[in-house]
């Protein structure tokens, strides 16, 4: 069975290919470990983020703000509580709308804090990530990423994150860890609940395959300034 670990440095792995935003980077490990919470083992994780999403609809109700991020906490809460372990959230419509969802509640929560508050947008969506990262990282993991974090965000000054790269950011987290799934002897069930058909290694390696390849196509400007760069020197 694939780990929270083996998930994480694989999300790494594959947002490297894509982007050295360590923002988009953040994003796509968080997003690998989202599928899990469908387990039984964290069903008072889900418990709590029900009740966190409660807490802040009738928070946002009370002070006369937009209240859908509570909606959407709560949807996710609910949406883990009745998926079965590698059924719905191991699915292509699942991540589809967990990504959605997700990126939804980052979007609308940075959008509210920047309309009500004189905050400064710097830091803003990075301290939000964090915090999103408190709801779906594994306790041992945490204080790993929020280090390597916050250390990169500084050094590399990078506030910057289009919504666009937020779900895109998050659908391959998801991805990866559907993708190391279909490499175990379980397998995954691409299409639930439409279909009940289980995948294993052929999707897993097809699946890499394409994702290199598109890296590399997504990549080749880059490349081409990096020759041009050895080539000058």
């Amino acid at each position: 069975m694939s780990s929270y670990k083996t998930h994480s440095l694989f999300a790494l792995i594959l947002a490297l290919l894509y982007s050295f935003n360590p923002l988009v980077i953040a994003l796509v490990i968080i997003g690998a470990n989202v599928p899990d919470f469908d387990h039984k083992f964290r069903k008072e994780h889900v418990y709590k983020l029900i009740i966190l999403g409660l807490l802040v609809f009738i928070s946002l109700y009370v002070l006369n703000l937009p209240y859908y991020v509570g909606l959407i906490i709560v949807f996710l809460g609910v949406t883990f509580y009745f998926s079965e372990h590698r059924s719905f959230t191991h699915s292509i419509p699942g991540i589809i709308i967990l990504a959605s969802a997700i990126a939804l509640m980052l979007i609308w929560s940075w959008q509210l804090i920047v309309n009500v508050t004189t905050l400064s947008n710097n830091y803003l969506i990075a301290v939000l990530i964090a915090l999103l990262s408190f709801l779906f990282l594994n306790k041992r993991l945490l204080p790993i990423f929020i280090s390597l974090f916050f250390i990169s965000v500084v050094i590399l000054q990078t506030f910057e994150i289009t919504y666009i790269q937020i779900v895109l950011s998050l659908f391959l987290g998801l991805f990866s860890h559907m993708v190391l799934d279909a490499t175990t002897p379980a397998g995954v069930k691409l299409f639930s609940p439409i279909s009940s058909k289980t995948y294993y290694k052929n999707f897993a390696r097809v699946s890499i395959f394409i994702l290199i390849v598109l890296a590399l196509i997504y990549r080749i400007p880059f490349l081409f300034s990096l020759f041009e760069i050895v080539i000058n020197y």
